[in-house]
């Protein structure tokens, strides 16, 4: 039986009874454990487990649950290991577990029995492994709850807020004692004073007045400001490079947070499996401190392949190669190459070709130099056309939700409709500007995600300048579950300003129908009807989603899509379709696979033949 008494020490670290030995002869002594140790060593006959019994009484149904899913003989039991030699060392560590984990709650004076058939396990000799084990019983009596008596923590830094529960008279749970310890070291260090640090401690509880005092004594130290970056563990990356992309203010006051957003910049760039900056041990006499960027580099290569299919669309087969580290300044390269329309009921085979390369901090520390090279080969329902674009630009990161991308672009199409054969070439300049703020973009439970660009041109050979707008806004809520139930709901919209149907390069222009948009409905099935047919210079689409999780790996979903399209940007003739379904996702380490059976809700002329039942599979949430 092991009961927690005392002040500071029973508060700081639980301790048993030690076992009690009678004083015997040397030689009777190692005769004896010779004795034990050859016992030991023989075969004894395996016997399992019959059970593990745990009692607490007056404990609330959740102390209960946490003491279960922390016992190490629990836990033993639960994984099999019922061999004697296992079990008696979880037994004594057992004590000060629950312990500790009574602590938490508030009981400073719990008495705790662990009973191996009757024995118990404190009294039980090291050097006395029973050769089986039928029975443990494990019994706490929970004691008087604690609560605060007199607190202090001192000095504390301007604007410091304490937890509300450290304060006379709450529960004194040893974790809101540590919650108010880290706060106040917290407001010395996010004002500069690195080296803060607890100097004195004391800690009593008293058990004729179930209350527990806590006085805390902190040293700020000396306000410190940032000095050299030191890099550490990089072997393929340049060191100046780490300096310069971590951005750190030399010369600044020291302050954790921009410490965390330079780690998050170290570790966007991909060229690092981990990164940690830590405060140097010693100021510099300058009344600076240094910090160590403490990285290990990533395999600076990947491979990785892909697969969607659409039952209208077909398979879409796709690849890339990913340098991390091209340079040796977390330079990004990647090759993709992608072949879509296989076994497709409408249009042919496709193909995409893309080179982007990403150079991190080119700019000052939050802005990316892009350049990206792509040819493209499309083959749709109303036109086929051959494009080869090259574009360059700068992504500024303002916040870590929010981005602004702006750039140039040039592009150069032959597209082939109406029995026509055209070349549009333009030189644009599009402007783009993210807000993510999703907890998972690739399966998100929260948040919100929008973007929107706008992207002036000018066009030569048989394309007419002017302007194209596009909206995408993503929004993801939690019904109050805990990520059981989301509701999903998402918002398109684009136009073309400026130009003329005709005028407009094919890809530029706009449907509806498919994975992307409206599903349910055959892929691009819904543009303009003609003649010629084409895509639409004006288009809106609505999704909601409904994700229900039914186990840790398996989610149902029930999603609507509506979309339309018009001959102009909101005006001249248009129309509108919609479809809905079902689906189910099944979470993989590279995101949920995704299966989605839809059907149409409302045909529009072009989709009136069309199959009752359309199939997605892919990696990812449609949305």
């Amino acid at each position: 039986m092991i009961r927690a008494m005392g002040g500071l020490r029973a508060f700081l670290r639980p301790v048993g009874r030690a076992c009690r030995h009678r004083s015997l002869p040397g030689r009777v002594i190692g005769v004896a454990a010779l004795v034990l140790l050859s016992a030991q060593a023989m075969p004894q006959p395996a016997r399992a487990l019959e059970s593990v019994t745990l009692s607490v009484p007056g404990a609330s149904d959740t102390l209960i649950e946490t003491l279960r899913a922390s016992s190490l003989l629990i836990q033993a039991q639960a994984d099999g290991r019922t061999d004697p030699a296992d079990l008696m060392p979880s037994a004594r560590a057992e004590y000060g577990r629950l312990i500790g984990l009574l602590y938490e709650q508030g009981h400073y004076a719990p008495t705790i029995r662990i009973l191996i058939d009757g024995r118990e396990a404190v009294d039980m000799s090291p050097l006395s492994t029973p050769s089986q084990i039928d029975q443990i019983a494990i019994s706490v009596d929970l004691g008087p709850l604690f609560s605060f008596g007199e607190i202090s923590i001192a000095p504390l830094a301007p604007g410091t807020e304490l937890p509300g529960d450290f304060a006379t008279g709450q529960p004194a749970r040893s974790t809101v004692v540590r919650d108010a310890l880290a706060a106040a070291l917290d407001g010395w260090r996010a004002a500069g004073y690195a080296q803060a640090d607890i100097i004195g401690r004391d800690v009593i509880a008293d058990h004729q007045n179930y209350s527990l005092d806590v006085q805390l004594s902190l040293d700020p130290g000396p306000q410190l400001r940032f000095g050299a970056v030191v890099p550490q563990g990089n072997a393929r990356t340049r060191a100046e490079r780490i300096v310069a992309i971590a951005g750190l203010p030399t010369g600044a006051v020291h302050d954790p947070q921009a410490l965390a957003d330079a780690e998050e910049r170290l570790r966007e760039t991909g060229a690092f499996a981990s990164v940690v900056l830590r405060t140097a041990d010693r100021a510099n006499p300058d009344g600076s401190i240094d910090i160590v960027a403490q990285v290990d580099e990533a395999l600076p290569r990947r491979l990785g392949f892909g697969a969607e299919y659409d039952s209208e669309a077909g398979v879409r087969l796709s690849s890339f190669w990913l340098h991390r580290n091209l340079f040796g300044g977390a330079e990004r390269l990647r090759l993709e190459a992608a072949v879509d329309g296989i076994g497709a009921r409408s249009g042919g085979l496709g193909f995409t070709l893309d080179a982007r390369y990403i150079r991190p901090a080119s700019f000052g520390r939050d802005t990316d130099l892009e350049m990206g090279l792509r040819a493209v080969r499309m083959n749709e329902r109303d036109y086929n056309a051959d494009a080869f674009e090259f574009d360059t630009g700068l992504l500024r990161r303002y916040s870590d939700a929010l981005r602004l991308r702006g750039g140039v672009a040039l592009r150069y199409e032959r597209a082939g409709f109406a029995g026509l054969n055209r070349d549009f070439g333009t030189f644009g300049v599009p402007f783009r500007v993210i807000l993510d703020n999703r907890d998972t973009p690739l399966n998100a439970s929260s948040g919100q995600y929008i973007s929107a660009e706008i992207m002036p041109y000018v066009g030569f050979g048989d394309a007419e300048s002017g302007v194209r707008l596009e909206f995408d806004a993503r929004l993801y809520e939690d019904l109050g579950t805990g990520g059981r139930i989301v509701l999903a709901g998402r918002a398109q919209a684009g136009a073309v300003y400026g130009s003329s149907l005709a005028g407009t390069p094919r890809a530029f222009l706009f449907y509806s129908g498919g994975g992307g948009s409206v599903r349910g409905l055959p892929y691009q099935s819904l543009g303009v009807a003609g003649p010629p047919a084409s895509g639409g210079q004006g288009f809106a689409a609505l999704s909601g989603e409904l994700r229900v999780r039914m186990s840790d790996s398996l989610t149902f979903a029930a999603f609507a899509d509506a979309g339309q399209v018009s001959s102009g940007a909101f005006s001249g003739t248009s129309d509108w379709q919609a479809g809905g379904g079902f689906g189910i996702r099944y979470d993989t380490p590279i995101g949920p696979l995704r299966l989605d059976l839809a059907t149409p809700i409302r045909r529009n002329a072009t989709a009136a033949g069309s199959s009752d039942l359309q199939l997605y599979l892919g990696i990812g949430q449609a949305f």
